[in-house]
């Protein structure tokens, strides 16, 4: 299984991973998805979560699941929260292990804008999914806090 996802995830990072934002110009779509990120992400900042520095913005469209990889440490708090433009209708949001394994999650779902919540027991490696499941091909954009 560990192999399959691992292979799957290289195989996604040649098709338009997630990658960070460089300076180009952001287009309209792109910055309506980072808006409500950021919105989205501010209500988690009143439980005293910061926003970490970057965003990763791509393309998204149903079936075609983006991927991030992150490093966590236990004892921390996480919310990773994604949101797109107005041409998806609903995104979700999803965290495994490194065995490719789904981990519970404090999930939050509201159209175009969706988060999880988590707390690893142990540090290292997790993936971020970004899945549209309703809607047209948008722009999404994919931030996280941590406490």
């Amino acid at each position: 299984m560990k192999r399959l996802f691992c292979f799957s995830l290289l195989i996604m990072a040649g098709c338009g991973a997630l990658s960070p934002r460089g300076v180009a110009a952001e287009s309209n779509a792109e910055v309506q998805a980072r808006s409500a990120a950021l919105e989205l992400a501010g209500a988690f900042s009143n439980d005293g979560f910061k926003i970490r520095d970057g965003r990763w913005p791509t393309s998204i469209a149903v079936k075609q699941p983006r991927f991030i990889q992150v490093n966590l440490y236990a004892g921390n708090q996480y919310w990773f929260i994604a949101a797109a433009s107005d041409e998806a209708k609903r995104v979700e949001v999803t965290v495994f292990n490194e065995n490719g394994e789904p981990v519970a999650t404090e999930p939050h779902q509201s159209g175009v804008r969706a988060a999880a919540g988590f707390s690893p027991q142990l540090s290292g490696p997790y993936y971020v999914r970004i899945e549209e499941l309703e809607g047209n091909p948008a722009s999404v954009c994919l931030l996280y806090s941590y406490k």
